[in-house]
């Protein structure tokens, strides 16, 4: 009988324990506190109560503005759009087919799955949404298309707005992505040491491949730049640090953080080789230090870029 294999196991399932103990320690938090504002604000504001409070879909966009802030499936647009117009199909298929259930159930999902995808504004949640406009309560039905105002639209832009807030405490996870202050793909006017696959090329096996990922192009990009760096130049050497770029420890959690090197004294010597950086973002920001060259580069992981 062959040995018990959990990597293998763990592959076939589907199983990922990449995510560091502070991460799911800030997403634990944050899905409380998204939820809370939503029952809290939505009873006190609309006078909504009971099944109408709060739409239950709510805790699965939770999970990925708090847990995979920076996923496609994630961002604005797909939860502000896949709510609102899964609401609305929602909403249409039990008006359209009120005592033939199973047809507006499964035309609210389906149509809602499909609207989504010609709007570009994939979000699973959604067809939950879609879902309880059609299977909820009478105090749902009793709305009809007040249903995408009250309770989807105020619960959707609360936890949007608790989304934005909350991430911004933690500078290596804030919500939008486009909120990063820094990037690993630099823009036209630094030199380009990584090499890059062409996006083009990477949307074509997107598209070959016809499946929903939750990764952009550029995304997966700068995923396969950086293995391809890693691979090539496992660690940093002192001629890599240059004065006025930017670097990362890449650390989990509280300990990342990003420094620029803002001033140096070049020596042959490596004792005496010398940078000052500041701490520009994470842990221990807008403070400033010094150290050798070579001490920087056993702090070092990756070069970022400021971005645009």
């Amino acid at each position: 009988m062959n040995k018990f294999n959990f990597q293998t196991v763990s592959k076939a399932i589907g199983y990922d324990g990449a995510v560091s103990r502070a991460e799911m320690l800030v997403s634990t938090l944050g899905g409380f506190v998204g939820i809370f504002f939503i029952a809290w604000i939505s009873f006190h504001f609309t006078g909504a109560g009971g099944a109408a409070l709060i739409v239950p879909s709510m805790g699965a966009s939770a999970v990925l503005v708090f847990a995979v802030p920076h996923g496609r499936l994630s961002q604005p647009w797909a939860l502000f759009g896949g709510q609102m117009i899964s609401a609305g199909v929602g909403v249409a298929c039990y008006q359209l087919f009120p005592d033939r259930l199973f047809l507006s159930a499964g035309l609210a999902v389906g149509l809602a799955i499909g609207a989504m995808h010609i709007l570009r504004c994939i979000h699973p949640p959604g067809g939950a949404t879609a879902l309880a406009a059609v299977i909820g309560s009478a105090q749902i039905h009793e709305l009809g298309f007040t249903y995408m105002l009250t309770p989807v639209f105020v619960n959707t832009i609360i936890i949007l707005v608790v989304a934005v807030v909350f991430n911004s405490f933690f500078p290596w996870r804030r919500y939008p992505i486009s909120m990063m202050r820094f990037t690993d793909k630099p823009s036209d006017k630094h030199d380009k040491s990584f090499r890059y696959i062409d996006k083009q090329n990477i949307e074509r096996a997107l598209s070959d491949l016809d499946v929903v990922v939750d990764l952009s192009a550029d995304d997966l990009q700068n995923i396969f730049a950086l293995a391809l760096e890693h691979a090539q130049s496992p660690s940093f050497d002192a001629s890599q640090i240059l004065l006025g770029h930017y670097y990362t420890n890449s650390k989990h959690g509280a300990e990342w953080s990003v420094r620029r090197i803002i001033d140096e004294h070049q020596s042959d010597d490596p004792n005496k080789d010398m940078v000052i950086y500041r701490v520009v973002e994470g842990q221990g920001i807008n403070n400033s230090d010094s150290c050798t060259r070579t001490e920087f580069t056993r702090w070092v992981v990756r070069e970022l870029y400021p971005a645009e």
